[in-house]
C-alpha cells in the first residue's frame, strides 16, 4: 500500500493502495466512481475512458501508481461542463444511446476529437472513435451524434 495524491474532476484525491492496483478499479470500488465501465479489461474498447493531463487513456490499463500528481477527469467531471451537455444533446437527439456501456467512452473519445478538431469530417470522427466498440447502435447514429455537436457547439471547442 502506498499513497497517491492527484487531482480528480479538479479536487486533490489522496488514495492509499496497491500501487499496481488499476486506476479503473480505483475509479469505481474506492472512489465510487462508476461512469467508467470495464469493457473488455484489456485497453481495447475504450468504455473505461479518462483523461489524463488532458490525453485520452484507458483506465483500465493504468496502474495506480501512474496518476501520481497528474490530473484526471472522469466522464462524472466532464458532464459538469457546456460542451458536455452539447454532446449529451446531440448524442439524444440522433439516437445514439442504446445500452449505455459505451457511451461514456464515446463521449470522452469526442470530446477529445472536438477539443483538437472542432469541425471533423466523418471520417476524421470514424478514425477518432475507431478505438470505441459499441455493441448496440452500428455506430451511424454516433457519428452524426458528433458531428451535430461540432455544428451545434461551434465556439465552444
Amino acid at each position: 500500500m502506498a499513497k497517491v495524491t492527484f487531482t480528480l474532476n479538479d479536487e486533490t484525491v489522496t488514495v492509499d493502495e496497491p500501487l499496481n492496483m488499476r486506476f479503473l478499479d480505483i475509479l469505481r470500488k474506492e472512489l465510487g466512481l462508476t461512469g467508467s465501465k470495464e469493457g473488455c479489461g484489456e485497453g481495447e474498447c475504450g468504455a473505461c475512458s479518462v483523461f489524463m493531463d488532458g490525453w485520452l487513456v484507458n483506465s483500465c490499463l493504468l496502474p495506480l501508481a501512474s496518476v501520481e500528481g497528474r490530473d484526471i477527469m472522469t466522464i462524472e467531471g466532464y458532464r459538469e461542463t457546456k460542451r458536455y451537455k452539447v454532446l449529451e444533446n446531440a448524442f439524444v437527439e440522433e439516437g445514439a444511446v442504446q445500452c449505455g456501456i459505451c457511451t461514456p467512452g464515446m463521449v470522452m473519445a469526442a470530446e477529445n476529437l472536438l477539443n483538437r478538431n472542432p469541425s471533423p469530417s466523418e471520417e476524421e470522427i470514424r478514425i477518432a472513435l475507431a478505438g470505441n466498440l459499441c455493441r448496440c447502435t452500428g455506430y451511424e447514429m454516433i457519428f452524426k451524434a458528433v458531428k451535430r455537436a461540432s455544428k451545434e457547439g461551434e465556439g465552444l471547442w
